[in-house]
């Protein structure tokens, strides 16, 4: 079906310049609205990409110092082992026997009346 054309004239009555004005009234209080909403979203959309970002980089640095505790928890475990070894050292130490038995092996230091013989440490080449 063709479009027909409109063949309506218009009132210029002091109804529809009322009506008018109403209308343009109305479609200026809906550009305002539109406007608001547009800037609420964006501030929305800025504090929301704010607070995202930040969430991921504090998830980073968690992560970035769960792994450095738990490599210093490991290296605390070490310590505590190398510790426990020196002091069990430093008991051995205290005791004369064994200080002379290192004594008697590492610097061939002997008691009265014993002979100290060195074998090599290679095999013979024939």
């Amino acid at each position: 079906m063709p479009l027909r054309k409109k063949n309506v004239a218009r009132l210029d009555s002091n109804y529809m310049q009322q009506y008018d004005a109403y209308i343009e009234r109305q479609k200026r209080k809906k550009q305002r609205l539109m406007r608001r909403l547009v800037l609420f979203s964006i501030v929305v959309a800025i504090a929301v990409g704010s607070l995202t970002a930040y969430h991921f980089n504090q998830r980073a640095l968690y992560a970035e110092k769960e792994d450095q505790y738990e490599q210093l928890r490991n290296e605390m475990a070490t310590l505590e082992n190398e510790e426990q070894n020196l002091k069990e050292e430093i008991n051995l130490l205290n005791d004369e026997e064994y200080v002379l038995d290192i004594a008697r092996t590492n610097y061939f230091f002997s008691q009265e009346g014993e002979l100290i013989f060195k074998v090599p440490d290679e095999e013979p080449s024939y």
